[in-house]
C-alpha cells in the first residue's frame, strides 16, 4: 500500500492524513552552503604522488642490468610490493585516524570506501611481498620455500614480528568479507580492525632492518620515518586529542529516553555550548554511554534532528543487547561522543533538489537532513507495516514547513504495489525529474541495493547518489 502525503507550493494532492506535529527547533536551520569535491580530489592526488614516491627509491637505485636472472627479478618484484604494502599500510591507518580535516575533506562515507578498497589492495600486496620474497630468496640459496621460511625466522632480526604482522593482515582482510563480517558480532569485528595498529608497530622494525631501500641512513630512510611519525601524530590527534577536546567542551549527558515504537527509542542529550556545535543533519557520532553495561562499547548512530542549540537526539532501533540497554539509560548519564562525521548531508549535494529514500530506522539521518535541504525535496519512506513508520508527525510537519513531498510506501518487498513504485518507471512516476536530483539513500542493504539499481536505470548519475555509510 502507498500512503502519499504531498505538500508542494501550498497544495496537497493524493490521499493524505495529517497527524499534526511540531518543529524540533525554534527557528528553521539555515540551508548549508555546498561543499565541493576539491578537498577529496586534492587528497587523492597527494596519495597517488606518495605511492609513486614510495617506489621511486627502488627505481633510482636499481640498474637494469641487475635483473638478469629469474631469482633477481622475483626478488625485485617482492621488494617493490613490499614498498607499496608499507605505504598502503600507512595510508590505511591514516584513513582510520578520524582526523578532523579528513572528515571535512572527504567525509566518513568516502573514507569507508577508500578504506575498503585500499584494504583489499593492501592484503594482495602483502601476500605478493611474502610470496615473492620467499620464492626469490629460496631460489638464490638453492633451497625449498619451507626451508627459506625457517632461515628467515631463525637468522633474520625482526622477521618473526613481520610474519605475525602479515598474519594479522590476512585475518583482518578475511574478516572484511561480507558474509564473515555479518556473522561476527560488531564488537569482535571492530576489535579485529583495530589490530591494524599492531601491524604498523610489528612491521616497522622489519622494514628498516632488512628493507633494501630503507636500512641505509639517508634521505629515503629519514623520509619514511618522518611519514611514520606524521601518521602516528594524526592517529593520536584524531583518536585521542580531538575527542577529548570535544567532550570537555560540550559535556554531553542523557536528558531523556522516549519510546517511538515497541522496538525503537529516541535518546535526547543536553550539554554545554550546543549552539556552537558545527553539525549538519545526516551526520553521525560514535556514542559511548558511560554507565554500567554500556561504557565499554562505542557505536555509530546518526542524529535524528538538525542542530537547534538546545539538545541532540538519536533514534535507535533495538536489535541487540547494547541497544536494549539504552532503554534503561538514566537522565544525567555522561556521554562520550566522537564526531560529527559524514558527508550524507545537504552541504554535499550537487543539485538544487533532492529525493530521499529511507527504509525503517534509516529515516533518522534523513529526517534531520530535511530541515536543511532547499525547499522542494521529495521523500519516499519504505516500511513493512504502518507500525514501522517512525517520526511520522515530524515528517508531516516538515512536509508543510519545508515544501516537501512525502510518500509512505507500506508493504513487504514482494508486494506488487511497493515493487512497482520502487522500479525505474515507478520512481519516474512519483518524481518525474528524478534524474536531475540528488538522491540520498539510507535503510536495509537490500533496499539500498535495489534502489541504486532502479535509480541507475532511471537515469540518475552515480555521483548524484549518496549512501549513508558508517566508517570505523
Amino acid at each position: 500500500m502507498t500512503y502519499p502525503h504531498t505538500h508542494a507550493a501550498g497544495r496537497r494532492t493524493g490521499t493524505s492524513s495529517r497527524h499534526g506535529g511540531r518543529s524540533a527547533a525554534p527557528v528553521p536551520p539555515q540551508i548549508p552552503d555546498r561543499r565541493g569535491p576539491g578537498g577529496r580530489r586534492l587528497l587523492g592526488v597527494l596519495l597517488l604522488v606518495g605511492l609513486v614516491a614510495s617506489v621511486l627509491p627502488w627505481w633510482l637505485g636499481t640498474s637494469a642490468g641487475s635483473l638478469k636472472t629469474t631469482a633477481a627479478t622475483v626478488t625485485a618484484a617482492g621488494r617493490i610490493s613490499g614498498l607499496i604494502a608499507g605505504y598502503l599500510l600507512l595510508v590505511q591507518v591514516l584513513m582510520m585516524s578520524r582526523l578532523p580535516v579528513l572528515e571535512r575533506w572527504i567525509g566518513g562515507e568516502q573514507t569507508a570506501r577508500w578504506h575498503r578498497d585500499i584494504g583489499a589492495t593492501l592484503l594482495v600486496t602483502v601476500l605478493a611481498h611474502v610470496s615473492l620474497i620467499l620464492v626469490g630468496y629460496a631460489d638464490l640459496r638453492k633451497q625449498s620455500v619451507f626451508a627459506e621460511v625457517g632461515t628467515l625466522l631463525g637468522e633474520y632480526e625482526d622477521m618473526v614480528s613481520a610474519f605475525v604482522a602479515a598474519g594479522i593482515m590476512m585475518l583482518v582482510g578475511f574478516s572484511s568479507i561480507r558474509a564473515i563480517r555479518r556473522a561476527l558480532p560488531y564488537e569482535m569485528w571492530h576489535l579485529l580492525h583495530l589490530s591494524s595498529y599492531l601491524v604498523l608497530l610489528l612491521g616497522f622494525g622489519h622494514q628498516f632492518t632488512h628493507g633494501a631501500q630503507l636500512y641505509r641512513p639517508g634521505p629515503v630512510r629519514t623520509g619514511w620515518i618522518a611519514l611514520y611519525l606524521l601518521v602516528v601524530a594524526a592517529l593520536l590527534w584524531g583518536r585521542v586529542i580531538a575527542p577529548l577536546a570535544f567532550n570537555l567542551r560540550y559535556k554531553l549527558r542523557v536528558a531523556d529516553v522516549v519510546a517511538e515504537s515497541p522496538d525503537t527509542i529516541s535518546v535526547y542529550l543536553t550539554g554545554e555550548r550546543l549552539g556552537r556545535l558545527a553539525m549538519l543533519g545526516g551526520q553521525h557520532f560514535r556514542w559511548r554511554f558511560l554507565t554500567r553495561g554500556c561504557w565499554w562499547q562505542s557505536h555509530p548512530f546518526s542524529v535524528s534532528a538538525a542542530t537547534n542549540g538546545r539538545w541532540l537526539r538519536i533514534t535507535v532501533k533495538v536489535v541487540g543487547t547494547h541497544t536494549a540497554d539504552l532503554r534503561d539509560l538514566e537522565p544525567g548519564t555522561r556521554v562520550w561522543a566522537e564526531g560529527p562525521s559524514g558527508t550524507f548531508t545537504a552541504a554535499h549535494r550537487v543539485r538544487e533538489r533532492a529525493l530521499l529514500i529511507a527504509g525503517g530506522s534509516g529515516i533518522t539521518p534523513i529526517r534531520a537532513m530535511l530541515e536543511e535541504l532547499p525547499p522542494g525535496a521529495a521523500l519516499i519512506y519504505r516500511a513493512s507495516t504502518p507500525a514501522d513508520v517512525l517520526l511520522s508527525r515530524e515528517l508531516d510537519w516538515l512536509a508543510q514547513e519545508r515544501d516537501t513531498s512525502v510518500w509512505y510506501v507500506i508493504g513487504s518487498r514482494d508486494d506488487p504495489g511497493p515493487r512497482q513504485l520502487m522500479s525505474p518507471d515507478g520512481l519516474r512516476q512519483l518524481v518525474p525529474d528524478v534524474a536531475r536530483r540528488d538522491v540520498y539513500l539510507c535503510g536495509p542493504p537490500g533496499l539500498v541495493e535495489q534502489s541504486v539499481r532502479a535509480l541507475r536505470r532511471a537515469g540518475v548519475p552515480r555521483r548524484q547518489i549518496h549512501l549513508a555509510t558508517f566508517e570505523l
